[in-house]
This record gives structure tokens, sequence and C-alpha cells, in this order.
């Protein structure tokens, strides 16, 4: 569908060879790099490290945007925000004060952005959405990939794309991204994808040829 974005989540990748998975996955038009950090303790595993977004950074020219997962983002946004990053998503479930980290994300330059886990109520977090530009909905419980959709999601994103325009906020879907989902939501107005195992990688297809059919829906 035009206009919806798309980004690749970079913890499914081949790591054997990560440079060419990124020029592969430019070549083929994806429009952002998502990356994951989690440590061991807000989810329950480790992914990435300063050392792979640096490398994906300088390699490719495209948005670069990190996910924490990580308890209290605030203290260690300065490890990404000197990084060259496009966009910091944090969880407010994982900070004491989160407006404060936003704001900092904010006068760094970086558009700030929150994810919420499928259990995090719409009600919780509506304060915060006057100050982000991007809200990322988890559709699975974060940590792992390969996860199964959780179906009472759906009324949530409903419920929050129906606010989008009252707040001026994008939003985007993460976890168990398929095909079917970027057909329902897309219409309503869902920004962008983040697309991992379920439609992306380890599909013996093309990344090209995957995302022209995604293009095409």
């Amino acid at each position: 569908m035009a206009g919806v974005e798309y980004s690749a989540s970079m913890m499914c990748a081949n790591y054997g060879h990560l440079e060419h998975e990124v020029k592969i996955l430019e070549d083929a038009g994806i429009d952002s790099f998502h990356i994951d950090i989690m440590d061991g303790q807000f989810v329950p595993n480790f992914a990435m490290g300063l050392q792979d977004l640096e490398f994906i950074r300088k390699a490719t020219k495209k948005e670069v945007e990190v996910h924490l997962m990580i308890k209290k983002p605030g203290s260690y946004l300065d490890l990404f925000i000197n990084r060259g990053v496009d966009t910091i998503y944090i969880h407010p479930e994982a900070d004491y004060h989160p407006s404060t980290t936003l704001q900092k994300i904010i006068e760094a330059g970086i558009k700030p952005g929150i994810a919420i886990n499928p259990g995090t109520s719409i009600e919780s977090i509506l304060e915060l959405l006057y100050i982000v530009d991007k809200v990322l909905i988890m559709s699975v419980n974060p940590g792992h990939a390969g996860q199964i959709y959780l179906p009472y999601v759906g009324q949530k994103v409903d419920k929050l794309l129906a606010m989008k325009d009252e707040y001026n906020i994008d939003v985007y879907w993460d976890g168990a991204c398929g095909m079917d989902k970027i057909e329902t939501f897309a219409p309503k107005g869902m920004k962008g994808f983040v697309l991992g195992t379920t439609v992306l990688f380890g599909k013996n297809r093309s990344y090209g040829d995957i995302l022209a059919d995604l293009r095409k829906i």
C-alpha cells in the first residue's frame, strides 16, 4: 500500500553477512532499520548492542530507529543519542519519569516515540501522546521474535488510530506482522510496520520480491 512505511527488524537478520543484509534490504526498498536493544531485565532476553547499532548506522543512509526494551532508559540515553539515530522509542512502563526522558530525546533533535506492551492501556499513556511523534504498538509481549499475535491488541490499535489526528501522532505496528495485519490495519491509518520473521526474514524469497508484494497489497 502506497505511503505505508516498512522497517526491517534487524535482530532477525543474518549476522554472518550483516553488511550484505543491510545492502540488499536497502536495494529492496526498505524504509528504515529497526534496532531492538534488550537488557535481560525489562524483557527476558538480550538482543543487539551498541556495536551492532554503530555498524548498521555506518552501513546505511536510511533512517535507523532504536527500540529500547530496557529498564530506566533515561539513564542510558546518551549512549544512543550520540550515535546518529533518527528515532528512539522508550517503554513508559520501564521509566519512572518517561516525560523527562522523552524531553531529552526531543532536545537532542531525535524523533521521540513510545512503545507500549500488549497489557498497557491507552488511558495510561494519554498524557505522553502530546509530546511524542510516534507510537509503536506491540502486538506480542516483547523480548523474542516469532511470537503469536495477541488478538485483543486489535481493539487497542483501532482505539489509538481513531485518536491519531487529535494528538498528531503516527502509529506503527511491531510483532507478528504478516500480510493479513497489513491488509487490515494499513487502510485504517497505520503509518508503518516492523517486519521480522513472520513475513520478511527466512522466507527463501528475495527481500525485493517480498517488499514488492507488500507495496501491492
